[in-house]
């Protein structure tokens, strides 16, 4: 690890999402952050790692990158793995796990390099080497050269902490929350999920709003680190409490055991002041009172040709209710197949990147205000 402390910090994000997980960092005072392929990449220190798993809220995990070096063959990653310095990173009382993935190397066998490495922290550090650790070392072995890191968070990212009860196909929060930003959200308009699930887009949207970090209620992995410092944790923890939101956060579902899960997550997060949930079905929903904003959707998508043909009466329903009846909102929708999103007769401007979710590429199709 560098003496100053100025070292790279990898936030790992859903392929398709670097983008906008990049202008997040940015916008939280990374400036320097830049897109590489599978995530974000900075320099910093260890501060920096915390704040980033406290307040970053697309990243699927955090990486502190601690040594790089080029082996190409087991017995010089044996002797170059003892000279990482990992008294600096970890505690000898405190098990650890080793993952390792070879690319393009001449070391191909990643379950021989997670050994060698794991037996030269066992060996040189003292500490225990198991299965079910929560401090993760990652090795990458990619064109012969060793990148040695240290998963900061633990558990991924999208597990704010405070979610229990989740739908059946869950939107992951970080997703949501990037798909906002792409959306032009910034926490100042109502937003309203007509199929809302288990509450993910409205509970984000209004955390957002009221100003509350993603990871208050959750422990991360660095805390089990040698470089916690404890007590600057916990004054990073203090929240700085915004003004209450003008705003209200609207979710809609057909299903009443959705709309009782969203607003048992809302209660949990303590977001549900500025929340509604209720139970509609899409032909009789209307906009809420006041301002319009954004209607931000992630309906039903099949993979096969007799599921999408069984959604189009749904789309098409979907399609006409916010065309007829949400003039001045902007409209957000992802989907897996692109006729199900002409399908709903929106007009459509704007088509973000494809993203992979559940073995499924999703694209968020976006509108300009509708007339």
């Amino acid at each position: 690890m560098p003496a100053d402390q100025n070292f790279e910090i990898f936030l790992a994000a859903v392929p398709g999402l670097e983008g906008p997980l990049c202008a997040e960092a940015r916008a939280a005072g990374y400036k320097k952050a830049k897109t590489v392929p599978g995530g974000v990449l900075l320099k910093g220190g260890w501060p920096d790692v915390w704040r980033a798993n406290l307040e970053l809220r697309g990243p699927s995990r955090i990486l502190a990158r601690i040594d790089e070096f080029r082996v190409v063959h087991l017995a010089k990653l044996d002797t170059r793995a003892r000279q990482v310095p990992w008294a600096n990173v970890l505690r000898s009382d405190v098990p650890v796990r080793v993952e390792a993935a070879c690319k393009s190397s001449r070391i191909y066998h990643s379950g021989a390099a997670a050994e060698r490495i794991a037996r030269a922290i066992s060996e040189e550090l003292g500490a225990p080497i198991t299965d079910d650790a929560e401090v993760v070392i990652k090795a990458r072995i990619e064109n012969d050269l060793c990148t040695i890191a240290v998963d900061t968070s633990g558990e991924t990212l999208h597990k704010r902490g405070h979610k229990e009860a989740v739908a059946k196909a869950p939107m992951r929060e970080t997703m949501a929350a990037l798909f906002l930003r792409q959306c032009g959200y910034t926490g100042t308009e109502p937003v309203l999920d007509p199929m809302c699930g288990s509450g993910t887009f409205v509970i984000e949207a209004a955390e957002i709003a009221c100003g509350l970090k993603p990871g208050r209620s959750r422990a991360f992995a660095f805390e089990k680190l040698a470089t916690f410092d404890a007590e600057a944790w916990n004054a990073m923890r203090i929240a700085s409490p915004l003004p209450p939101p003008t705003a209200r956060f609207y979710g809609r579902d057909c299903d009443p055991g959705a709309i009782r899960m969203s607003r048992a997550n809302a209660e949990r997060a303590g977001v549900s002041s500025v929340t509604d949930f209720s139970e509609i079905t899409i032909e009789d929903l209307t906009p809420p009172d006041g301002l319009p904003g954004l209607v931000i959707v992630n309906p039903p998508y099949g993979d096969r040709l007799g599921d999408i043909n069984k959604l189009r009466p749904l789309y098409r329903a979907l399609g006409h209710t916010l065309m007829t009846r949400f003039s001045g909102w902007r409209v957000g929708l992802i989907t897996s197949d692109e006729s199900l999103a002409q399908t709903t007769g929106l007009p459509f401007s704007l088509t973000a990147e494809p993203v992979l979710h559940g073995g499924l590429r999703i694209t968020l199709y976006r509108t300009a205000t509708l007339p």
